[in-house]
Formats: structure tokens, sequence, C-alpha cells
């Protein structure tokens, strides 16, 4: 009997702290008057009205926990029977060891192995295509976890004005074994090239920590240059057309097609570029800000409780990470 990944069950979590764009115009406008008006610009550019965040006495796994935890119950089954957990971030809670394998303890998934996959908010499709692929050529896999959660406002300089894009949240699906096609195929690009424009600097090997970096902030987040818009302009429809391609399908077909959720204009450019209506994507950013590796399960998990996307959907998830990474699935929805 073939064996195919399929998603059985989302879900997603948003913390209880909203943060308003009003809110942060009055913080930056007593740091320098000037940085209200940059918190203007970035609204009008990328459609984000608010974010939310957790505790700060949390850390990423206490994000992705709930998100889980949802999926199974929308799964209808229990920690216990996960055979993989597989976790997608770039705001883990250390270098070491994997989150992914913090978050099995927590949710008392025993039986399960783990492993974190580090490409940003290209994460979630890539460990879509990696838990199917792991169904597919393992008898003793049955279910696997997937989960994108972020937790970057934690490693941001609130008074650094990029903080306006950084929300926190996790979404979260649950990939069981079925003889028909779930999953159907997946195309990634990368440029390393941009490795350098936007991302945690010290800390890892390149610069361990010191003071002299911490106080410097050289451990937070950082946008260094800017992403070039084409990037995601030329690359996301480039994506969505090697999925149809390798999935004999043609992009007329797509049921519903959801991208890493930074810029609502992006979005909607790119579905006219592929010759999509509007009315066959979804976002959330505008209420839920930047979301990074939690942003596409989110999304899928929303569009899924709005009934955006229906039992027998074609659905393409596109993923644009930082370095840069870009992944994109298509999958057929139970």
């Amino acid at each position: 009997m073939a064996r195919y990944g399929t998603i059985i069950g989302t879900g997603h979590y948003l913390p209880e702290t909203k943060v308003t764009n009003e809110e942060l115009k009055a913080r930056m406008g007593q740091i320098n008057p000037a940085l209200a008006d940059v918190i203007d610009k970035f609204e009008e550019s990328s459609g984000i009205r608010q974010r939310w965040y957790a505790p700060r006495d949390w850390v990423t796994s206490d994000i992705a926990l709930p998100a889980a935890q949802a999926a199974l119950r929308a799964a209808g089954i229990k920690p216990e029977q996960l055979d993989m957990i597989l976790l997608g971030t770039d705001t883990p809670d250390y270098i070491t060891p994997a989150t992914s394998v913090v978050l099995q303890h927590k949710l008392g998934a025993v039986n399960a192995g783990t492993y974190d996959i580090g490409c940003a908010c290209a994460s979630f499709p890539t460990g879509v295509a990696a838990a199917s692929g792991l169904i597919t050529t393992n008898t003793w896999v049955k279910y696997v976890l997937v989960v994108g959660v972020y937790m970057m406002s934690k490693l941001a300089d609130p008074n650094d004005p990029a903080v306006f894009f950084y929300g926190d949240g996790a979404g979260a699906a649950v990939l069981a074994v079925d003889s028909k096609p779930g999953f159907i195929t997946s195309a990634y690009l990368a440029d390393g090239a941009y490795h350098s424009y936007w991302g945690i600097y010290s800390g890892g090997t390149y610069e361990p920590a010191t003071v002299e970096a911490v106080q410097a902030g050289r451990t937070q987040v950082r946008i260094t240059n800017r992403y070039p818009p084409e990037v995601n302009h030329d690359n996301w429809p480039r994506l969505v057309r090697m999925l149809a391609e390798r999935g004999d399908f043609a992009v007329s077909d797509i049921d519903v097609a959801l991208f890493t959720q930074v810029r609502l204009p992006s979005i909607k450019l790119v579905m006219e570029t592929v010759g999509l209506p509007l009315a066959k994507t979804h976002w959330i950013m505008e209420d839920w800000g930047y979301t990074g590796s939690a942003c596409i399960p989110m999304c899928l998990d929303d569009a899924i409780q709005k009934g955006k996307v229906k039992s027998g959907d074609l659905v393409v998830l596109v993923g644009s990470g930082v370095g840069y990474n870009q992944a994109g699935v298509a999958l057929r929805m139970p």
C-alpha cells in the first residue's frame, strides 16, 4: 500500500498581550519624534496594525506548547501517539539543545523523536515536506507533529523601530499516514549571499557572546541591509509555478495559496502575477503582526477555522526566510 503524509489537524496559539501601532508610536516618539513617522510608514507598507506578546518570562517552547496541543486535539490523537516532532524556529530556547526536544518533554510525547528546522519563515513548508518524507519512507511512522513558532520580540531591541514587525505566536499541524496523496510536492530556493542582511550575529561561533557584544546590542536581532522586494516578488511566483509543474497541476487549479505574512502588498502583487484571484489567499498580519516561523501554520489554521480551506482543496504554502531560504509545498486537504 502506498503511504502518503496528510494533514489531519491544525492549531495555533496567539498570546494575550496586544501591542498596537499607536502604543509603539507613543513609545518611539518619546525616544525620537521622527521614529513615530517610521512606524506610520511601516504600517502603510506592511498592513500590520498590531501584534501580540507572550509573557516576558516565557520561552519559545512555552508558546509552541498550546499550538501543539490544539493541533493534537483537532487530529484526535494523544501526545504519546506521536512518532516525530519537527519544530521550525529562528528564536530557539537555546543555541543547544534543540527546542523540539524541550517541547517533546513539555508535551508529554514520550515516544517521539525530534529535530529542529532552522530556516526561519521557510521552516514550516520545509517541515511539512520532511514529515511527509518520514511517513512515506518509514513504515513505523504514523503521526508527525510539525510546529512553527516565533518569539523574536524577546530578542529585539525594544527601541529599534524594526520591533514593529515582531509578533509572538505558534502554529502546528499533525500529519498522518494515508493511502491517498495529501502531500503532493515541494520546491526550494536559497541564496546565502543575503545571510548578512538580517539576523542575530553574536552568540554563535562567528562571534561568541561577550560583555562587549551584549552591551553593543549584537546579541539582538538586527536588520543591516534592505532585502530587495524582488526576492519575494519574483521568487514566490517562481515557487508556485515550480510546484504546479512538479505536482502536475495547473496554477489555476490551486484553491488556496498562503505566503509568508510580512507585507500584504507583496501577497496581492504575487497573486496577480500568478493569475489567481485575491479570494484564493488569506492573511493574518494586519491583526497578528509578523510571526516569522509561525506565520504560515497560523494562517493555515485560521483559514481552516474560517472555512476558507476545505476538504479536498489544493493548497499551496510558500515561505520566505532570512538568509535567504525559501520553500513551498503543495497539499491536498483530506
